[in-house]
């Protein structure tokens, strides 16, 4: 389960950035976690709360937005959606593509607590 490592890794950037202010707490984190990122949801919010017990994040209301996966054929340039990393052009059915959209996992905002 590789969302507690994720978990893990966004507590590690939001103490860094709290600490950097001289904050106290966060008290809303706003993520960015594509739908082909291959992250899990269900198991990140399953691990959440016990990740995140007795840290600056632990009172954060988490707000997530779940970008579509979207890609450009190599061969015609044809921008089309995906809803798996290994989807072919519809258009001429190449399997090589430039993945646009939908891999993404970053923390957009944190609301911190002075």
């Amino acid at each position: 389960m590789h969302e507690l490592s994720i978990a893990t890794s966004i507590l590690k950037t939001a103490e860094a950035e709290v600490a950097k202010i001289k904050g106290n707490n966060v008290e809303e984190i706003f993520l960015e976690i594509g739908k082909i990122s291959g992250v899990e949801i269900t198991s990140l919010e399953f691990v959440w709360d016990s990740c995140m017990k007795n840290t600056v994040l632990e009172k954060a209301k988490i707000h997530i937005t779940e970008p579509e996966g979207f890609a450009r054929c190599a061969e015609c340039n044809h921008e089309f959606k995906i809803s798996k990393i290994y989807d072919s052009c519809p258009k001429c059915n190449s399997p090589f593509k430039e993945i646009i959209t939908g891999q993404e996992m970053k923390i957009k905002k944190l609301i911190i607590e002075s």
